[in-house]
C-alpha cells in the first residue's frame, strides 16, 4: 500500500485513463508510456467495462504502477479496488459515498473525492477524503457535464480544507500555467496524455510545465 505521507507530491501529475483514445494501442501500453514520461499517480476510469474486464485492467495497471512506485486508484468501483489490492479509489458526488469507501477500504487506503463547491470539499474532508479533484479549469469533451470554476472558486476550496487539491477538467499544456494562481497541488490529465500520439513525450512535457508552474 502506498505511503500516504508522500501523497501530496505524488498528486503533481495525475493521469486519468480513457479508453476512447487508445486506438490500436492497449491500455497497459499507454499507461506504461505515461509512467515512463513521469506520471506520478494513475487512476483507472472505465465506466463501460464489465466487472471481470475492469478487474483484469486494474490488476494489469496496478502491476505497472507498483513497478514504477506510483499510486494507483480505481474510479468509483470499491469492490474492484479491494479485489486487486489497489491503493484506493476516486469517487464523484454521484458515485459511492466517501464514508462507505473509507469504511470498506480502511484507513490506509487513498480515497479521493470530486468537489466543485466549498461545501462539498468540507464534507469530503470530514468524511475521510485524502485529496480533492476540483474543476474544471476549462470545458472538456471528456466530462461535458462538469462545470468550469473561477479562480476565486478554486482558491476558496483550497483554503477551506487541509488536504491536497488537484485541478481536473481541461488541463493540458496550454492551461497548466493557469494553475499557478489557483492554490492547487497537482494537475489531473486525461486526453492531453492518452490522446497523444507520443504519450511518453507528451507526459514528459506536461511534467516539465508542472514543475515550472506549481
Amino acid at each position: 500500500m502506498f505511503d500516504k505521507r508522500n501523497l501530496k507530491q505524488a498528486l503533481r501529475l495525475y493521469a486519468v485513463t480513457d479508453n476512447a483514445w487508445l486506438g490500436e494501442r492497449t491500455l497497459a501500453q499507454c499507461v506504461e508510456e505515461a509512467l515512463a514520461g513521469g506520471a506520478t499517480f494513475v487512476q483507472l476510469r472505465d465506466k463501460h467495462a464489465a466487472p471481470d474486464a475492469l478487474a483484469a485492467e486494474a490488476a494489469e495497471l496496478l502491476a505497472l504502477c507498483r513497478d514504477a512506485g506510483v499510486p494507483f486508484v480505481v474510479n468509483d468501483e470499491v469492490e474492484c479496488a479491494l479485489a486487486v489490492g489497489a491503493d484506493g479509489v476516486h469517487v464523484g458526488q454521484d458515485d459511492t459515498a466517501c464514508e462507505r469507501a473509507r469504511a470498506l477500504l480502511g484507513p490506509d487506503a487513498i480515497v479521493g473525492v470530486s468537489a466543485q463547491t466549498v461545501e462539498q470539499a468540507r464534507a469530503a474532508e470530514a468524511a475521510g477524503a485524502d485529496y480533492l479533484g476540483v474543476g474544471g479549469v476549462r470545458g472538456t469533451a471528456t466530462k461535458p457535464e462538469a462545470g468550469v470554476l473561477t479562480p476565486e472558486e478554486f482558491r476558496a476550496i483550497a483554503a477551506a480544507v487541509d488536504i491536497p487539491v488537484v485541478a481536473i477538467g481541461g488541463v493540458n499544456a496550454e492551461t497548466i500555467p493557469l494553475l499557478a494562481d489557483l492554490d492547487v497541488d497537482g494537475a489531473a490529465v486525461v486526453s492531453a496524455i492518452f490522446a497523444a500520439d507520443d504519450i511518453e513525450g507528451a507526459t514528459r512535457e506536461l511534467s516539465r510545465i508542472i514543475d515550472e508552474t506549481l
